[in-house]
């Protein structure tokens, strides 16, 4: 019997992508969405990774894209919310659209894919299912230049909790809460320096700790409804 896939939402670059190969290293079949074509995606589909474009940005991409899921597998071991969009405020006409389109990306799509995918989890023979959300340091706080994001990063935060009292005790639901884990290209080192200096940590520690923590929740068959953060120890400064 071959193992369920692992599913991670805009798996392409970064964090995503980090955590793709970290999976595959360990022996996990993966399948990752993406938003828009990438040199990185011969490479990734060269490791056996199955490559599914998505645009989450409606409700119609989003259902299509489940379809095409349930084209490509029968089963999921897990699902890693991971896409995002980091959309600044704007005081324009296109501040509303920029709303709803950070909520369906962060809300709409978690929310959609976590209640038509059950089937597939539950399909899993493995003894552990789950579903982790990424969301975000400023859940906790709020941002004074990105408020669409925050809210909608918070919305899927409290998605977590209703998903994993749903869910119990069949399909574990947490959330990992990242701040800054890994730099831009073409940030230079005071942008770098004033990163560091945001944590109690004072470090930017690459998207490492986000796969040690993934790994963890993978691993735990006793956690479900829990916000892990992985923020350097930022709300001590």
């Amino acid at each position: 019997m071959s193992a369920s896939p692992i599913l991670i939402t805009g798996g392409a670059q970064r964090l995503g992508r980090h955590c793709a190969e970290r999976l595959v290293d360990d022996g996990h079949p993966v399948i990752i969405s993406y938003r828009r074509e990438r040199p990185e995606l011969e490479a990734l589909s060269g490791r056996g990774i199955v490559t599914l474009p998505a645009d989450f940005s409606t409700e119609e991409g989003i259902l299509d894209f489940l379809a095409r899921l349930k084209a490509e597998t029968a089963s999921l071991r897990a699902i890693v919310h991971n896409a995002s969009d980091w959309a600044p405020d704007s005081t324009g006409p296109e501040a509303g659209a920029t709303f709803e389109r950070l909520f369906r990306i962060h809300m709409l799509a978690p929310y959609l894919i976590n209640l038509h995918a059950r089937e597939l989890l539950e399909a899993c023979r493995e003894p552990q299912r789950d579903i982790v959300h990424m969301t975000d340091y400023v859940v906790q706080k709020g941002s004074r230049k990105h408020a669409a994001y925050a809210a909608t990063k918070a919305g899927l935060d409290n998605l977590t909790l209703s998903f994993a009292a749903m869910y119990a005790p069949e399909v574990q639901v947490n959330a990992i809460a990242p701040a800054l884990i890994m730099l831009n290209e073409g940030d230079d080192e005071a942008y770098a320096e004033k990163a560091r200096g945001k944590s109690a940590m004072q470090m930017v520690p690459g998207p490492g700790v986000i796969y040690q923590t993934l790994r963890y929740l993978l691993d735990n068959r006793y956690v479900t409804g829990a916000t892990l953060p992985v923020d350097g120890g930022r709300h001590l400064r």
